[in-house]
């Protein structure tokens, strides 16, 4: 990506919690997890928090309350990545949708850790953000 970030829509981030919401919302209809009401509700609001936080964050004015909002979005990610075990541990569902999702948690959280790494330290990372 090259160029100013305009919109949170830019980031790959956010593009990236984005995708990882749609995989956990199909997932979720599948298998003894579309049963489980507590669990399937707290990992899709887990997806839901990771994307909407680096939203909310990019529209804050200052760049360390921005940092605050990635650093949960990233934790929220942490919470999906944790709970792909209790699914594998409860056969809640096929091993290829367990290890789908974990990717997927592993490159928003990756892609998430290193806007916040380039806006704290001004290192180069893939976001280019006008808020830094």
């Amino acid at each position: 990506m090259s160029g100013k970030i305009e919109r949170f829509e830019d980031l790959t981030c956010w593009q990236s919690a984005r995708d990882l919401v749609k995989l956990v919302f199909i997932h979720s209809r599948q298998g003894e997890l579309s049963h489980d009401w507590d669990m399937r509700s707290q990992l899709k609001r887990a997806a839901l928090s990771s994307q909407n936080n680096i939203a909310e964050g990019f529209c804050r004015y200052y760049k360390n309350e921005f940092i605050r909002f990635l650093d949960i979005a990233q934790s929220s990610v942490g919470e999906i990545q944790s709970m792909c075990y209790n699914l594998e541990d409860l056969d809640y569902l096929p091993v290829e949708a367990i290890e789908e999702i974990r990717s997927k948690a592993t490159e928003t959280r990756s892609r998430t850790l290193g806007l916040i790494r380039y806006l704290s330290t001004g290192r180069k990372t893939s976001e280019n953000n006008p808020n830094a």
